[in-house]
């Protein structure tokens, strides 16, 4: 009996340690989703602003082709969302 009791105690000292460790590596995770969550809608504009000037030539100057320009503008658009809806799902089930 006091080989059980001097096991359980042993496994108990074992374990307290690695809950902590877990704590912690949550409230990390917590602390690096909310800043991605405060930055990224700033990346996003960045991203979308460079995407509109790359793409401006085509609505703009001699060899202006609006159907092109639109064209190329609209599927940014829906790459972009469609990284912007991945990334927010993966945040979603992460934490």
């Amino acid at each position: 009996m006091k080989k059980f009791i001097l096991l359980a105690l042993a496994m108990l000292l074992i374990t307290v340690p690695g809950f902590a460790q877990i704590g912690g590596i949550e409230d990390s995770v917590d602390d690096v989703s909310s800043t991605i969550r405060t930055v990224f809608p700033i990346i996003l504009g960045v991203i979308f602003l460079v995407g509109f000037l790359f793409n401006a030539g085509h609505f703009f100057g001699e060899n202006a082709d609006l159907k092109k320009g639109i064209t190329r503008v609209l599927v940014f658009v829906l790459i972009a969302g469609a990284v912007v809806g991945i990334f927010t799902y993966l945040i979603g089930i992460v934490v």
